[in-house]
């Protein structure tokens, strides 16, 4: 009788970890409705194509004026080895926040600190303190190079060999003005141009990612926006869109957006704006956060050209899950504006998050991915946005990663795939992206 007990409470438990595994596996490819608990930094405080844009202009083309002409999304070049292709619709975000003694004197970003959850009942039972490298970083990932600094010209070379290898043609970087940085990190501008140099010995564009330093406002980014173009707008780098019209304008992304009200943005993404950059030489294609639903509206009136989604958990925010990708590209259509979904290989940040698993989304060995770029290219966008080659805090990195134990952590790798998986489905999505449009553009 007590040997048919424990069968029974074996079997018992094996089904409960079936349920428990599967359960976990539907989490990661299904999406889900609305948002989920929102991290840190998240507290947010239908027209038709014949009306004319908040600035004024006309919509001089059908839905979809921000197309760029076929000849200006690939370029083939050979090699020693082989002819090999890069694809400037693909984007993706690059961060150039890290450092290690051995070039800043001191680790940059991966000793983070464990962020406090701000409800102090949740806080007290989740760890605290900071990361101690080089065994112990600020990712649940550990990088094939190490943790590295973003200054190490070597470290830049990987990288934009790697991004090559994933056909990616545009990197878009993570940009604050001279002298200002995030919370966590070193000021990083003065880095621009070993960066563009070395994405051009690549063919690779690069574009810039304006953060939400303190005191962003429509004159500093009127500011910053000259800037950027007085000093890299000759670099055989720089990256430029190609409209139906036929301009070529820089393209910028701006994250966090929403911070910043409409009838700011209006001053500068206007023709009359008192900030104005339309029809100047610092004109460009502006692309802002969406994250909520209503942020679709607050884009159009703020004069933006475009929005992206960012995140790559799927179903965290609005803008975010797949599910409402299909109405938010069919806003931008009937509104003369782009839309850029933005996909990822997965999410953890429990690392500098450790309160935050509910969002965790797992990889599933390229199944996640596989799946949000599925999701992307079935609503047929001009762009898409990668999430992310270096983010490794957020464990959104598709860069080279390696399996490795310490006496203290178990670090997630991508066996039992090899150390440039996430590259090479990069690389294979690219180029099926590509074939598509090929044919939704016959």
């Amino acid at each position: 009788m007590t040997r048919m007990r424990r069968k029974a409470i074996v079997a018992l438990f094996l089904f409960t970890l079936f349920i428990f595994g599967t359960m976990m596996g539907l989490r990661t490819l299904k999406p889900s409705d609305g948002f989920s608990d929102l991290a840190p930094g998240m507290d947010f405080a239908g027209e038709r194509s014949d009306r004319k844009r908040p600035d004024g202009r006309d919509a001089l083309a059908s839905p979809g004026q921000f197309r760029s002409g076929g000849s200006d999304t690939k370029v083939v070049f050979t090699k020693s080895d082989r002819d090999s292709s890069i694809f400037y619709d693909v984007h993706i975000f690059y961060y150039l926040w890290y450092g290690s003694p051995s070039m800043d004197n001191q680790y940059i970003h991966w000793d983070h600190p464990l962020v406090p959850h701000w409800d102090p009942k949740i806080a007290a039972s989740h760890a605290q303190g900071r990361h101690t490298p080089p065994e112990d970083i600020a990712s649940s990932f550990y990088p094939e190079l190490g943790p590295y600094s973003s200054r190490d010209p070597k470290v830049l070379e990987s990288h934009m060999a790697q991004i090559e290898a994933a056909a990616s043609g545009v990197l878009v970087l993570s940009w604050y003005p001279p002298g200002v940085a995030d919370d966590h990190g070193e000021p990083t501008e003065d880095l621009v141009p070993a960066v563009m140099d070395a994405a051009q010995r690549h063919s690779i564009k690069v574009a810039f990612h304006i953060q939400p330093y303190k005191g962003r406002t429509d004159q500093s980014m009127h500011d910053n926006i000259k800037y950027i173009i007085d000093k890299y707008g000759n670099h055989g780098a720089f990256y430029r869109f190609r409209t139906s019209t036929g301009q070529v304008l820089p393209l910028f992304y701006v994250y966090d957006s929403y911070l910043t009200p409409p009838e700011s943005w209006t001053e500068l993404l206007t023709a009359k704006g008192s900030q104005s950059i339309r029809g100047t030489p610092y004109d460009g294609v502006f692309v802002a956060l969406v994250v909520e639903e209503r942020h679709k509206h607050d884009i159009l009136a703020s004069g933006f050209d475009g929005m992206y989604t960012y995140f790559a958990s799927n179903g965290f925010s609005f803008g975010s899950s797949h599910q409402n990708w299909k109405a938010i590209k069919e806003f931008c259509d009937a509104n003369n504006l782009l839309f850029i979904p933005s996909v990822g290989p997965g999410y953890v940040d429990t690392a500098v998050r450790p309160w935050n698993n509910h969002n965790t989304r797992n990889r599933v060995n390229g199944r996640y991915y596989e799946t949000s770029l599925q999701a992307a290219l079935s609503v047929r966008p001009e762009i898409v946005t990668i999430t992310s080659f270096n983010q490794w805090h957020e464990g959104t990195q598709i860069e080279r990663a390696v399996p490795k134990k310490t006496m203290a952590r178990l670090y997630l790798d991508y066996l039992p795939n090899q150390a440039d998986h996430y590259l090479q489905l990069t690389r294979q999505w690219a180029e099926t992206f590509n074939k598509e449009k090929d044919k939704w553009l016959m």
